[in-house]
């Protein structure tokens, strides 16, 4: 019998932190690490947790996003960050223009999904997937077999001891094909996908309606929602 899904709550708490390190990873995302003493009894346990990201506008409004905590170094109290830059979002323009020293207020993960290492793994989405998709790669032991599908414009790169099956494609209606053209396996598997709301739908409708996959053992997300601001949702 396979382990179980094991879901953990955190307690909520926001914290002060400032930028110490950016780095550019390509032409759409940037990594961020932040520092701090508040950064002390952080927790997050799985790959696919999301803090709330709280920075103030010019003009005083408050926004408030959410993103993947990439890495987390307990011992330097220093947490990664990754941000996508695709596109207009106050997020993505804070990012693009990220500069040490620069402080904001991160808040949660309010609670962890831990994944055990299963057989074999689905990990699909866009390129707002991509921070989760790297760090469970990173998490997962050479003996799982991992078949990941990113809708992307620009080549990515993806490291990892799993045996991968790595395969792009040009955008959300593509990637729900190779979704559907793929044999998923009914045990010892796990289905996760982070994307757009309308391409969250169809893979949704794919993996449990038309694959017969188990609720119980995936999870579809919406990251995003064309024409909305912070936009999160579990299908």
């Amino acid at each position: 019998m396979q382990q179980a899904i094991e879901r953990v709550r955190h307690e909520l708490k926001r914290r002060d932190v400032a930028v110490l390190r950016v780095a550019p990873l390509g032409g759409q995302f940037v990594s961020v690490t932040f520092g701090g003493a508040d950064l002390a009894d952080f927790v997050s346990l799985g790959f696919d947790d999301h803090v709330k990201f709280m920075i103030e506008t010019a003009e005083g409004e408050a926004v408030r996003r959410d993103y993947t905590p990439r890495h987390y170094d307990a011992a330097a109290c220093e947490l990664t960050i990754e941000f996508a830059l695709h596109g207009e979002g106050h997020c993505s323009d804070w990012a693009r223009q990220a500069a040490v020293g620069q402080r904001v207020t991160i808040g949660g993960p309010r609670g962890s999904m831990i994944v055990p290492p299963l057989g074999w793994h689905l990990l699909a989405g866009d390129e707002t997937a991509l921070p989760a998709i790297r760090r469970r790669l990173e998490e997962l032991p050479a003996a799982a077999r991992v078949t990941v599908i990113v809708a992307a414009t620009e080549p990515v790169q993806l490291h990892g001891a799993a045996q991968l099956d790595f395969r792009q494609v040009a955008d959300g209606g593509r990637l729900v094909e190779a979704i559907r053209a793929l044999d998923i396996p009914l045990q010892d598997a796990f289905v996760w996908f982070g994307g757009e709301v309308s391409i969250a739908k169809q893979v949704r409708d794919v993996v449990h309606g038309e694959k017969a996959f188990s609720r119980e053992w995936s999870r579809i997300s919406a990251y995003w929602k064309q024409g909305a601001a912070d936009h999160h949702e579990d299908l």
